[in-house]
């Protein structure tokens, strides 16, 4: 049970991330590293998606 809690807390952790880069980056011009952080918080946010939904995957062995 506690797996698939975490899991739905990385899920939401991932779309937090990408939300808050992406409105951070919409307020402030992050001038010549905006690709860089672009492309940390998308793996960032990937890898924790990725777990997320490991962890939240459920499979019943009959």
């Amino acid at each position: 049970m506690w797996k698939e809690k975490l899991g739905n807390y990385l899920i939401d952790v991932s779309k937090y991330f990408l939300t808050g880069v992406f409105v951070a980056s919409l307020v402030k011009d992050l001038e010549e590293i905006r690709w860089l952080i672009y492309v940390l918080s998308g793996s960032v946010a990937a890898v924790l998606l990725l777990l997320g939904l490991i962890l939240t995957n459920k499979k019943e062995d009959k």
